[in-house]
């Protein structure tokens, strides 16, 4: 069987099928079946959602993050040492705002030998014929998710380094549990080098007392620590967007600023969102290392409905090329379906044309999935 990685490929999460969807309100809302309950409708589920990637002619695929309420939010709070927090004010998007979830840190950050997500991965490798991966949000979500208000051990506090310290080591440890448990295609999502790059974010973290070019230097020291000492047959993919909330955004502005620090990262994957102006031009590609690393930029989106055209990617790709290797490129959407359990503004034949396209245009530009 071929390894990663693949010229087509996605970024992990797929809409919610409506089993799922019923079952979760019933489970969180109506609190009237139980977490076994809701468990087996999932696991009765995600079969199909394996399936449709498989059919279209995907070589990795994943649970659609059909178990989770956020890309982000599910896995952080199932480290050690980071709770989620309701409130009255949600993340403000574009329109619309995410439900009041706030990340606090209140002990030291580990990785549990029992987190959830490890069996979440086993369930794809048992239900896949080719490459079974999982996403989950990269150590600079930790951060840049949690308010300095809401960071409480006094070490934290007190030296701003010590925090990076252990996110390092929690997502180096993160690394060799799920490679324990058979992973072979692990995806982090570090989107906030791309936020960091947009000038009201930058605003932001100034205002809070944080330096974003600082920020960005540590990000990319995080991933580097927390990669490193990966086993050699271990691929490491890396997304990164501007938000993607019921196909809405929350951050706009080129690469340029952190592109230096992304590709320095030792990511053998970069997916980068390229759907709209708001990603800025493709000239920061010419930073990418010469070598095995390779970039699947997001033409496609997963924001809207419209098909994008063969001859239009293709013509993006003639593009990307002036910048570095056509053989350093694939293609995947510019993020995932559904990065919060309500999904984007598109149906599930949408999201099915969207995967058999990224698949059609692997073929026509390298001959190969």
């Amino acid at each position: 069987m071929p390894t990663p990685p693949y010229r087509a490929d996605h970024v992990g999460s797929l809409l919610r099928p409506a089993a799922i969807a019923e079952a979760r309100r019933k489970h969180y809302v109506e609190k009237s079946i139980s977490a076994a309950d809701l468990k087996a409708v999932e696991d009765a589920e995600i079969p199909a959602l394996i399936k449709l990637q498989e059919d279209v002619g995907l070589k990795a695929v994943t649970d659609g993050e059909a178990r989770r309420s956020f890309w982000h939010y599910d896995f952080m709070g199932m480290l050690t040492g980071l709770d989620l927090v309701e409130r009255d004010e949600g993340v403000q998007f574009a329109g619309v705002k995410l439900r009041p979830i706030f990340p606090t840190i209140t002990g030291k950050l580990d990785f549990p030998d029992d987190h959830p997500m490890l069996d979440h991965f086993r369930f794809v490798a048992d239900h896949t014929r080719v490459t079974p991966k999982i996403s989950i949000p990269g150590p600079s979500c930790c951060h840049f998710r949690t308010a300095p208000d809401d960071i409480h051990p006094q070490e934290y506090k007190e030296d701003p380094q010590a925090i990076f310290n252990d996110l390092a080591a929690t997502y180096a440890k993160a690394v060799a549990k799920f490679y324990e448990a058979g992973c072979r295609y692990l995806q982090m999502d570090d989107i906030f080098f791309a936020y960091l790059c947009d000038p009201k974010h930058r605003a932001a973290k100034q205002a809070a007392g944080q330096d974003p070019d600082w920020l960005i230097d540590r990000y990319a020291w995080m991933m580097r620590e927390a990669i490193k000492d990966r086993p050699d047959d271990m691929v490491i993919g890396m997304h990164m967007c501007r938000g993607n909330f019921r196909s809405t955004h929350a951050a706009e502005g080129a690469y340029d600023t952190a592109a230096e620090a992304i590709f320095s990262t030792g990511v053998d994957i970069y997916f980068m969102e390229y759907d709209t102006d708001r990603a800025g031009g493709l000239e920061p590609l010419r930073l990418l290392p010469k070598g095995e690393q390779r970039v699947l930029p997001g033409f496609i989106t997963t924001k809207t409905p419209e098909l994008e055209s063969l001859d239009w990617l293709k013509s993006k790709f003639d593009e990307a090329a002036k910048y570095c290797d056509l053989d350093q490129l694939g293609i995947a959407p510019q993020c995932g379906f559904a990065s919060t359990e309500e999904g984007n503004a598109v149906t599930p034949d949408d999201q099915k044309r969207k995967l058999e396209l990224v698949v059609k245009t692997a073929e026509a530009i390298w001959g190969e999935v």
